[in-house]
């Protein structure tokens, strides 16, 4: 044994893991989307997760990728905890396959065989080859993608070799054989040794395939490394429950807490079943039997696959202490809580009655952002720090709402099936943010009011005249949005959209009005600036309702409807005589109101002074 076989050895690591590395994101790249989209379809069968997450871990090659991203969508509330717990068990399985592919390292055949075409020593040339090709030469769209997946393949099996013919000379020495008995006298050592370096490399697979490597001095038994093997379970999915936990909420936390409590009872599981096995003679022929890279892939398969099914059925009791470790805060008394419980799981087989809950609480969500928007425009001629107050702590009622009725969309998305469900679920869908944005400008209005009362600003007579008239017009607009979406009224919704675009001529000429009196030296620069900005939060509470209104013509006439945007491009163009009538009706009265404001009282004549 020298220095340079030390050297090779952990030269031949380094290309292992790269090339691990390279396999795996490049796989993650190609399929991420069709991956994603898999996983978005499971439902609540656990078997139909199960098989899922097998499938994904055995494309990607990486069950920790797989659990991350199942963390990612219970965050976002696309699938539910209960429902990426089959998945979490199907990636512990899958991650096996990479052993599997390892094996090949003890593929015999002679070089006339056919067989010799799946020795690595063969495979790592060739996808070498097919690699740099690909990136070299390849014109079609994943060409580099693919390459890359090769190359992959080729220096992971590279440093597969380089690791082995290392370790045939370390062998000689009989350090493995020192070391590893150590391990066999010691089950727990093992375990704890396979944990830290599945820690440290935050890949089972790897840690794995180390040991397949290692297997090639020909000095490794049966009853030293089935510990190494279980304690490795435990170091990978400590790692990926560090990462699911970062800046998570709750329930992807509790993916990791999971993932964590499943590997702690397969180990036990393993450890035990071992020990009862060994008591009763079972693993006799076994326990001091040489084990090769095959051997390793086999014994890691059937733990895996054992204790799945074993523990599949306990996926309500590890779902239950998930809950007790991680414990889910403490929401703010929400005065919607009668609302809300109609929101309730038992709907999810009739998805009628689940969307006709949702309705009744999107209809109080919008009913609350509604009021508030007319209690913050309130404030701006008659400011109350109570009303203030009450309308910021109705806002975290809105967010609670919004959140809420997300979350119940997305879990209700997996039960349905008739298309009329599905489009009614898409429209909910967009209308939850729309109403949740709502309430945001009523937030932003009644802090314009605030300030201007803390730093004792004042409209000019003539501006409040203008923000009267443009209050009546957006009051109209909401009462049409309501009526829109409380029952679909498809007139009402119609109504909308003329009126939005006058709202947007009103704020336009309110602005050119605002300047001419900056000119005059008739408005300070602090009013006007708090002027302008309540008729930016104005014009976005009118452009809310026409998406209402929209959506809602869409959803009942889809044939007059199908995109919202190209509808609304449509009235716009001036091609439909029923949008351009209620426009110019609009347009004079509210425009003919407007001009009282412009002009000084001098000018006026007796009919417009007295109305």
């Amino acid at each position: 044994m020298s220095i340079f076989d030390i050297l090779t050895l952990f030269g031949g690591l380094a290309m292992f893991l790269y090339g691990m590395r390279l396999m795996g994101d490049g796989l993650k790249e190609s399929s991420s989307g069709t991956l994603k989209k898999a996983m978005e379809s499971v439902t609540n069968n656990p078997v139909k997760a199960f098989l899922l997450g097998l499938a994904v871990t055995a494309i990607i090659q990486s069950s920790t990728a797989t659990i991350v991203i199942t963390s990612g969508l219970v965050a976002a509330g696309i699938i539910t905890l209960r429902q990426s717990l089959g998945i979490i068990i199907g990636a512990n399985v899958g991650t096996t396959v990479t052993g599997q592919i390892i094996r090949l390292l003890d593929v015999d055949a002679s070089s006339g065989s056919i067989l010799q075409f799946f020795k690595p020593s063969t495979l790592a040339p060739i996808a070498l080859i097919i690699g740099i090709v690909l990136i070299m030469a390849g014109r079609f769209k994943n060409a580099k993608v693919i390459g890359n997946i090769a190359i992959g393949f080729g220096i992971l099996f590279s440093g597969l070799l380089n690791m082995t013919n290392a370790v045939d000379a370390l062998g000689e020495t009989g350090i493995f054989e020192s070391l590893f008995s150590q391990l066999g006298s010691n089950p727990l050592l093992g375990y704890l040794t396979g944990a830290t370096v599945a820690f440290i490399l935050q890949s089972s697979s790897a840690t794995i395939g180390i040991l397949q490597a290692f297997s090639a001095s020909g000095q490794l038994v049966f009853n030293e490394v089935y510990a190494v093997i279980v304690g490795v379970y435990l170091g990978d999915c400590v790692t990926t429950a560090i990462v699911c936990s970062i800046g998570a909420k709750e329930d992807a936390k509790r993916v990791g807490i999971v993932n964590i409590l499943y590997n702690l009872n397969k180990s036990v599981l393993v450890l035990l079943g071992i020990f009862i096995l060994r008591k009763f003679g079972v693993l006799d022929g076994i326990w001091n039997e040489v084990v090769n890279s095959g051997r390793i892939a086999n014994a890691n398969s059937i733990f895996n696959l054992s204790c799945a099914i074993l523990l599949l059925p306990m996926i309500p009791v590890f779902e239950k202490l998930s809950y007790q470790i991680v414990k889910p805060k403490p929401e703010p008394e929400n005065k919607y809580k009668n609302q809300l419980e109609e929101l309730n799981p038992v709907f999810y087989s009739t998805p009628a009655l689940a969307l006709g809950s949702a309705h009744d609480v999107l209809m109080t969500q919008f009913l609350a952002a509604k009021k508030n928007v007319q209690e913050a425009l309130g404030l701006i001629h008659t400011y109350d720090e109570k009303q203030y107050a009450a309308i910021q702590a109705e806002e975290d009622n809105i967010d609670l709402l919004t959140d809420r009725t997300t979350r119940y969309l997305a879990d209700l998305s997996g039960h349905l099936t008739q298309q009329q469900h599905i489009d009614i679920l898409n429209e909910y869908y967009k209308l939850v943010n729309e109403f949740e944005r709502l309430g945001d400008y009523a937030v932003n209005i009644a802090e314009i009011a605030d300030h201007m009362h803390t730093g004792d600003i004042l409209f000019s007579s003539e501006a409040v005249g203008e923000l009267n008239v443009l209050q009546d017009l957006i009051e109209q607009i909401l009462t049409l949005a309501e009526a829109a979406f409380a029952s679909r009224n498809v007139e009402a919704a119609m109504k909308i959209e003329p009126l939005e675009e006058v709202v947007d001529d009103l704020v336009e000429a309110l602005r050119d009005n605002h300047l001419g009196r900056l000119v005059r030296n008739e408005c300070t620069v602090l009013a006007g600036t708090n002027f302008m900005n309540l008729l930016g939060e104005i014009e976005r509470v009118s452009d809310i309702c026409s998406n209402i209104g929209l959506a809602t013509v869409s959803r009942v006439m889809p044939e007059k409807a199908d995109n919202a945007h190209d509808y609304a491009e449509f009235l716009h163009s001036g091609q439909d005589e029923t949008f351009n009538r209620e426009y110019e009706e609009a347009r004079r009265k509210y425009f003919d109101r407007i001009n009282l404001y412009i002009k000084p009282v001098s000018e006026r004549s007796p009919e417009e002074t007295a109305s």
